[in-house]
């Protein structure tokens, strides 16, 4: 068992010493020291499931061996020079990326977040177009530096109050009153109108493939393709935001190759690094030729983190992941999915591959979101780390390491439904059965 100073000192300590606004999930929060591929460990050696990898961060699953043993090897070679030497760790991903990246996105800026990876992008952008403005959906989440809050459509992580006044919002291709078709039609008009009226000042238009922290929306298949050809009109990029989205976690390498298109920019971080810090942007030769003032990024590209990224895409490749988050993807989504059959309560059931979301009383979301802390609390008691996330904050959010079991899914709907069944008739006030 692994010597720790136990949950209650680490709260205290976090109360004393670090900003309020870190917070934490579980009113009875474990301490959490050791994890291994899709599980994690309390101080008392108690086994979680992990349904959320961090956020989707480790893809390839806790101290995956096949991975960190390429990182130890790097950390005890060469750990830092910066981007201003030579080091064959940084230019071997940038080729490696350029393979897999979809269709001519070939240079790629590394740096150390998913915020820098989004904010270097629409760096390049403005660049690029010699434009200012920026188009962003509603409830969209792109970062916490100030241009990428700018572009973030959710109140909450909005933060600074004096966020620079150039992003023209429009509705995300989502909204419970009206079918997906007729979403996709209501944001492709507001997209028309800003385009007509403000096309001449806009650089791009940043987008979630799948908006994670939003509640995992998932347009209709047809919307990005329509969005790229009216943006293409009138000189506006597409820059995908995959940081949640990349590397296998929908059930293809990139979540926009559900929808059939390819960005002019592309965003990564998360589960390229499993877990150590790396981030990076990719686009097109032509427009990386706009970005060639001096720049650098301190630690972005460094031989550790690229390294473990590589060893990242060579155990992404070997497993074959991404076929296996499809189709772990489906099992989960149809487990969830019979669950909303059986109780009035889960209003939705939406996402690709182990990217799954289910929402909880939709039609009285503060309730909901009461109801899914309550719910995340007793999986935890069974031994299920369950994600949350949405506007509203009552959407149940299912990303586990892709390499999850079958048996660890079966295990976790059997708790769920235990959860939603066992004593808490609030929830569902006279009926469970629909």
């Amino acid at each position: 068992m692994t010597h720790s100073i136990g949950a209650d000192q680490i709260l205290h300590k976090r109360q004393t010493f670090m900003f309020p606004c870190t917070s934490h999930f579980y009113k009875q929060p474990p301490q959490i020291v050791r994890g291994h591929m899709q599980y994690l460990y309390d101080e008392k050696d108690t086994p979680y499931v992990d349904f959320f990898a961090g956020v989707s961060v480790v893809a390839c699953g806790h101290c995956n061996e096949h991975i960190t043993r390429e990182t130890i090897k790097q950390l005890e070679t060469l750990q830092h020079t910066s981007t201003i030497y030579l080091t064959q760790p940084m230019v071997d991903l940038a080729e490696r990326l350029a393979a897999i990246l979809p269709g001519d996105l070939l240079r790629t800026f590394f740096c150390n977040s998913g915020s820098e990876a989004n904010e270097g992008a629409l760096l390049a952008a403005r660049l690029h177009t010699n434009k200012r403005d920026f188009i962003a959906l509603e409830y969209g989440l792109h970062g916490r530096t100030s241009l990428t809050m700018s572009v973030t459509g959710i109140p909450m992580w909005r933060t600074d109050p004096y966020l620079e006044k150039n992003t023209h919002f429009i509705p995300r291709p989502f909204d419970p009153s009206l079918t997906l078709e007729e979403a996709a039609e209501k944001s492709l008009q507001a997209l028309r109108r800003v385009l007509a009226e403000k096309g001449d000042t806009i650089a791009a238009m940043i987008v979630e493939p799948i908006q994670g922290n939003g509640g995992i929306i998932v347009p209709a298949k047809h919307y990005y393709q329509e969005v790229h050809a009216l943006l293409k009109r009138h000189n506006v990029l597409l820059i995908a935001d995959e940081i949640q989205t990349g590397f296998g976690r929908t059930g293809a390498m990139f979540a926009m190759e559900h929808f059939g298109v390819v960005p002019d920019i592309l965003s990564m971080a998360k589960a390229l690094g499993n877990g150590t810090p790396i981030g990076c942007f990719s686009t097109t030769d032509a427009i990386a030729k706009s970005l060639n003032r001096p720049s650098a990024s301190t630690f972005g590209g460094n031989p550790v983190s690229s390294v473990t990224a590589m060893a990242v895409l060579n155990y992404i490749e070997q497993e074959k992941l991404v076929r296996r988050s499809h189709k772990l993807g489906q099992m989960l989504k149809n487990g969830l999915e019979e669950l909303q059959h059986k109780f009035n309560f889960i209003t939705d059931v939406r996402g690709m591959g182990l990217m799954v979301g289910m929402e909880i009383l939709g039609e009285a979301p503060q309730r909901g979101a009461e109801a899914v802390d309550m719910i995340i609390e007793c999986m935890k008691n069974r031994g299920f780390i369950i994600g949350k996330n949405g506007v509203n904050r009552n959407v149940l959010a299912f990303q586990p390491p892709l390499v999850i079991h079958e048996s660890n899914i079966r295990r976790m709907l059997s708790a769920l439904e235990d959860v939603c069944i066992g004593g808490h008739a609030w929830l569902y006030e006279a009926s469970p059965a629909k």
